[in-house]
């Protein structure tokens, strides 16, 4: 029986502690729980986020790596839905040389590719010649300078410096197990464009489809990756839409481990691949393929790719010349530029001399190096050590400019990689043109506004006598009586997917240069009679499959055999 004293206590109106703020009911808003993950997730229209995916949620759905680093609100993101709503995609400059027309089939290109990718590479492989401006050079350069404004879904990795010490663990949200080429660059020299950051994700997205269509690579087993290190653009540090880290780049030894760091991860994750390094700086290219190259099955596209593209058209020439490889041993070239490309193609080029017959001394010899404090003799105080062994004895001649050096010294072949256009001015033309009856011209620089000159300037100083090969491509040049003279396009298409094609079947430990050096002499054996009596010194593009096969086999053949796995 309850007593009076426990009535009292049960049935008191005191309020107690924590019972004076009124009960409110509030009901959870309905969720949707996700049972997809990684790309899957990604790929699905009601649940993908976007660049809207937190942290957190970025490490359990496993889409870590597979976004870009900067996290956009919904908001943020409408914001910039509206803005492509209203204006679209911004416009390419007029100094981009990329026409609107281009910008409009790309954009159509990877829309599709988005849709049906086995109808995006058919168009690519049966129409070869005509869309690889499109899905390349020149008018990727575009689409990398403005990457957050055509970013609609993600392809390929980002690994960031925000993932030091888990970026092995990152190469598992990768959908496929299985990977045959990785490309991989740092967005921090994209083409001739400079700095574009996370944008240079497109770069290695298009060259990844020039391996699907000129090599047959499988289009799901290649994986494009950007490194993000932060930018030293400031336009883009400043760009509320940006995608990227906003910071500047790392650099120096902190730089070097993050590299290491992606280079074991995704070589470790898909051990048998060719990993490609492309559009890195000059001060890294060269120390970063120096640094790997004798530990993994890689190369380095604009150094190594574009030496073996250059010897490549100087094989070429010296057939539309009438002349034989072993005489190019007699040529004498002027490189302007000493940038990693532009050295790359010098060295290369010296070795290959040494494979003709030449001793290095002699090879050396065949060499100036124009950059841009003139040419580079010995009188200099601080010379790179890749230029070192190219400096002119000729002490007076130090810092003669190129006209200076032309008329001095009446190189058989100029070459340019120096990524500004027009450099070579109608009269160092009209000088070159007077030195040898074939002179032997390639202006190398990509894009197109870049180049040191066209094909028509190069034509017309040189009264149609030149043999001439350029980083973009130009329209042969019809002369004033009527002759047309065909104008090649230098483009590291004829070498990089077959050499990697070659490369990844022998799967060999190291991409030797005895295998860039049959790629590179494999190309002008393609040239047919009417290529040579046109003047062409590459072979026609719609033949690129046959090409990189070829390519690929003699890689294949010049593998050591110490090196196979």
């Amino acid at each position: 029986r309850t007593s009076r004293v426990n009535k009292k206590v049960l049935y008191s109106t005191k309020v107690l502690p924590g019972y004076n703020v009124p009960y409110q009911p509030i009901f959870q808003k309905t969720v949707d729980i996700a049972h997809k993950r990684g790309t899957d997730l990604l790929n699905d229209p009601v649940f993908n986020k976007g660049t809207g995916f937190t942290a957190e949620e970025r490490i359990r759905l496993g889409v870590r790596g597979l976004l870009p680093p900067r996290i956009k609100t919904l908001e943020e993101q409408e914001e910039l839905a509206l803005k492509r709503y209203y204006d679209g995609v911004p416009k390419p400059k007029a100094a981009e040389s990329v026409s609107a027309e281009q910008v409009r089939k790309w954009q159509y290109l990877q829309a599709l590719k988005d849709r049906n990718e086995g109808l995006y590479y058919k168009l690519i492989v049966e129409n070869f010649r005509e869309m690889a401006p499109i899905i390349y050079t020149p008018t990727v350069g575009w689409a990398c300078a403005n990457y957050a404004a055509n970013y609609m879904r993600p392809r390929g990795m980002y690994f960031t410096a925000n993932d030091k010490g888990i970026m092995d663990q990152l190469t598992y949200n990768w959908h496929s197990t299985d990977v045959d080429a990785i490309v991989v660059t740092d967005g921090s020299r994209i083409l001739g464009l400079g700095d574009l950051g996370i944008g240079g994700l497109n770069i290695s997205i298009g060259k990844l489809d020039l391996y699907v269509g000129a090599a047959g690579f499988h289009p799901g087993r290649v994986l494009p990756c950007v490194l993000d290190f932060g930018t030293d653009n400031e336009e883009l540090l400043s760009d509320p839409d940006y995608l990227g880290l906003r910071q500047n780049r790392l650099k120096g030894d902190e730089y070097v481990e993050l590299v290491d760091e992606f280079v074991q991860a995704v070589m470790q994750r898909w051990p048998r691949a060719i990993l490609q390094f492309e559009d890195f700086s000059t001060k890294n290219a060269l120390g970063l393929l120096e640094r790997y190259r004798e530990h993994h099955n890689m190369f380095n596209d604009d150094i190594q790719g574009t030496a073996a593209t250059a010897l490549a058209g100087i094989l070429g020439a010296l057939r539309v010349a009438g002349k034989k490889p072993k005489d190019l041993t007699n040529l004498k070239f002027v490189m302007v530029g000493a940038g990693s490309a532009g050295m790359g193609v010098t060295a290369f080029l010296a070795k290959a001399m040494q494979v003709y017959g030449l001793d290095e001394k002699e090879a050396l010899r065949n060499f100036y190096i124009v950059d841009r404090y003139g040419l580079v003799t010995t009188k200099r105080d601080e010379i790179a050590p890749e230029v070192l062994p190219f400096a002119r004895p000729e002490t007076d001649c130090d810092g003669l400019d190129v006209l200076e050096v032309v008329k001095k010294f009446k190189p058989n072949v100029l070459l340019g990689l120096t990524g500004v256009g027009g450099i070579f001015s109608p009269e160092i033309l009209h000088e070159f043109g007077k030195c040898h009856e074939r002179p032997i011209l390639f202006p190398m620089s990509n894009p197109t506004h870049k180049m040191e000159c066209t094909a028509e300037e190069a034509q017309a100083a040189c009264d149609g006598r030149a043999i001439f090969a350029s980083g973009s491509p130009q329209d042969d040049v019809v002369m004033p009586d009527g002759r047309v003279i065909a104008s090649s396009q230098s483009n590291n298409m004829y070498v990089f997917p077959g050499l990697a094609l070659g490369a990844k079947l022998v799967d060999t430990k190291m991409v030797s240069d005895k295998m860039i050096l049959a790629a590179a002499e494999a190309v002008p054996e393609m040239l047919t009679q009417e290529d040579i009596e046109k003047g062409r010194v590459y072979p026609l593009l719609k033949d690129i499959r046959k090409i990189s096969q070829t390519v690929a086999a003699r890689v294949m053949i010049a593998a050591d055999p110490e090196n196979l796995t």
